[in-house]
């Protein structure tokens, strides 16, 4: 197999429902090689939820394979619920499940909220990480968000008149608000319409050239709900933590092999950011892909990451 390539598909040779709370049960597996270096696999979104393609990125013989699906998204239960769901909850979680499958260290992987949710993780627990694979860098600071809901506009006119076809005009000056009102209202006849909405304007705008596969997976009906619903909790709620504070605390992380990469055509999270995490932590590997843009799924991407899992193969070794 060439190292560009995802590896072949697997299926977990574990998996279950770990409740963290009276209200919330999460979704996790594993797969790979039970005895391996354990890599923690973190989803976008937020609630966007993970698939199993996710998996391939690492070599089933040599990785220890962790998955699972964050508060709200994907299998885990309730979908879409708000309450008790903020981004101190989610890293807690995570040492949660670290402690619950027994794991003294694993190495982290995240991409676009992902790479949000790694960070806020290793810097509350760093002696709980040995490295860090992030992709399409999101510091979800107000810029960021204002850009995903207005500044794609220049880029995606077309997505983003679809995006606010529904809205006032007056509504359309606080398109979060608008969007919050709609996803909220417990009706499905109304969340629904506005979950799919928010989901395509967000696939249509995640890939360098058109995919309708990334669309249609955006716009099905968990995904879209959890991550519109996710998306739009967090986003109103400056994701639960200090301003700024993902990039003040990074200097936690310096003693740690890390690898970023960054579609240079991102337009869901814009190359500044992962420009500005590079500043702050340049121990960091950075690599650009000249041809991308924000989706895993792009071949100079999946390739790149490839290569990364590849690479902490001879960095990190197994522990006994």
């Amino acid at each position: 197999m060439s190292h560009t390539e995802l590896y072949p598909e697997i299926e977990p040779y574990q998996q279950g429902m770990l409740p963290v709370d009276a209200r919330h049960t999460l979704y996790w597996e594993q797969s790979g090689n039970p005895n391996g270096l354990p890599v923690l696999f973190l989803h976008g979104g937020p609630g966007a939820g993970s698939a199993p393609n996710h998996r391939r990125f690492f070599d089933p013989a040599y990785y220890r394979i962790i998955i699972y699906d964050q508060r709200g998204a994907g299998r885990s239960t309730p979908l879409g619920e708000i309450r008790d769901n903020t981004t101190p909850h989610l890293i807690e979680d995570i040492e949660t499940l670290r402690q619950y499958l027994s794991i003294e260290q694993w190495l982290v992987f995240g991409g676009s909220w992902g790479s949000t949710l790694a960070l806020a993780y290793g810097e509350a627990h760093p002696s709980s990480c040995l490295g860090f694979i992030l992709r399409g860098i999101f510091l979800c600071r107000k810029s960021e968000i204002d850009w995903f809901l207005y500044g794609l506009r220049h880029f995606f006119p077309e997505a983003w008149q679809e995006f606010v076809a529904p809205l006032s005009l007056h509504e359309r000056k606080d398109i979060l608000a608008a969007y919050y009102q709609r996803l909220m209202d417990p009706e499905p006849a109304i969340h629904m319409p506005a979950a799919r909405a928010w989901g395509r304007y967000e696939g249509r705008c995640s890939t360098l050239l058109p995919s309708p596969e990334t669309v249609n997976y955006f716009t099905s009906d968990t995904v879209a709900l959890g991550l519109a619903r996710m998306e739009a909790h967090y986003f109103s709620h400056d994701i639960f933590l200090p301003h700024n504070a993902l990039l003040d605390n990074v200097k936690k992380l310096h003693g740690m092999p890390a690898t970023i990469v960054q579609g240079r055509y991102d337009a869901v999270c814009p190359i500044i950011s992962a420009d500005d995490l590079t500043h702050a932590w340049p121990q960091a590997e950075y690599v650009i892909i000249e041809d991308a843009g924000h989706s895993a799924w792009e071949p100079g991407i999946r390739s790149a990451l490839v290569q990364a899992t590849d690479k902490f193969k001879t960095m990190l070794k197994p522990l006994k």
